[in-house]
């Protein structure tokens, strides 16, 4: 058996049972991402963001490389470290974290609406003054702007890295798509296109800085649960990555220049787990549901030349 057939054999039930728990949490209410039936979401199956998000691993990557990128902004960190229960209960956290992009792309668009809806009023509650003597609000358009798209690069940058790397054109496409949503969440002027990423990074530049936060943040993923047990050990080398996806620009501003990158072995390790993640055809994934709800076989995002 290969490292691959090994990996598939490992990953299949245990992230199974993680998407299991993630759709039926104890502390929330259960989303069903196979109704209402045929109604579309916002992104269509056939876009670069189903075949993206679709791969828990490089989700866990990119979601905390965004993270890191938005910490590293003072008032984005005041209100995530400040509002958040990220300190106290990250698995929960991540997990909620998780489920509002799985439903921002997946979701049928009447739920999804009122999901982000639902998450704009909360953040109407969240402001006040940084460490530093900063105003904040969570309404900031600027914010808004800043968290939607370090969210987004981050997702796409770690498939991008670990899993197949993307033409110009999709990445521009990837970008795009998220438009929607970025409106509806409040950020008014979301990138379209890689190239509005990297011009949103050189404004936003100045104001990221270090923060202890950002080690405490790492520190408490690191000894999380985040993962299923065979996958646990791990754990710590995804982080790693998660850091290494981070802009080296950012890296800097945020004190991180000296974190070690993957080695030639470890690196090889991630991309065969990523690559693994992303042939897995899971019943109980959000992708996998959704396609139900489409009318489209289960395995129709992963069928041969899919992402060719």
């Amino acid at each position: 058996m290969n490292i691959r057939a090994v990996a598939l054999a490992l990953l299949a039930p245990a992230l199974d049972g993680v998407y299991l728990r993630f759709l039926r949490p104890a502390d929330g209410p259960a989303f069903d991402f196979s109704a209402p039936r045929g109604e579309p979401s916002l992104c269509p199956p056939d876009s670069v963001s189903w075949r993206v998000c679709k791969n828990p691993v490089t989700l866990l990557i990119g979601g905390v490389a965004a993270v890191v990128m938005e910490l590293a902004e003072p008032r984005v960190r005041a209100g995530v470290w400040g509002h958040t229960t990220f300190r106290s209960a990250p698995v929960q956290r991540l997990r909620r974290t998780g489920l509002a992009t799985m439903v921002t792309v997946y979701g049928a668009r009447s739920r999804a609406e009122a999901m982000i809806a639902g998450i704009a009023r909360r953040h109407a509650a969240v402001r006040g003054i940084t460490p530093e003597g900063l105003a904040y609000d969570a309404t900031d358009p600027e914010l808004l702007d800043w968290v939607h798209a370090t969210a987004a690069i981050g997702f796409l940058d770690a498939w991008h890295a670990h899993v197949r790397p993307l033409a110009p054109a999709e990445r521009d496409g990837y970008v795009a798509e998220g438009r929607t949503a970025g409106a509806l969440y409040g950020a008014t002027w979301a990138p379209a296109c890689e190239a509005d990423w990297h011009a949103l990074l050189e404004r936003m530049l100045p104001r990221l800085g270090p923060s202890p936060v950002i080690g405490e943040f790492l520190r408490i993923l690191a000894a999380a649960p985040l993962l299923p047990l065979p996958l646990r050990p791990l754990q710590r080398l995804l982080l790693r990555a998660a850091v290494e996806r981070v802009p080296p620009a950012v890296r800097q501003r945020a004190g991180l220049s000296d974190a070690a990158p993957l080695g030639r072995a470890q690196r090889r390790a991630v991309d065969a787990l990523a690559r693994a993640a992303d042939a897995l055809v899971l019943p109980s994934s959000p992708p996998v549901q959704a396609c139900r709800r489409l009318g489209l076989p289960d395995g129709w995002l992963y069928a041969a030349g899919r992402d060719l």
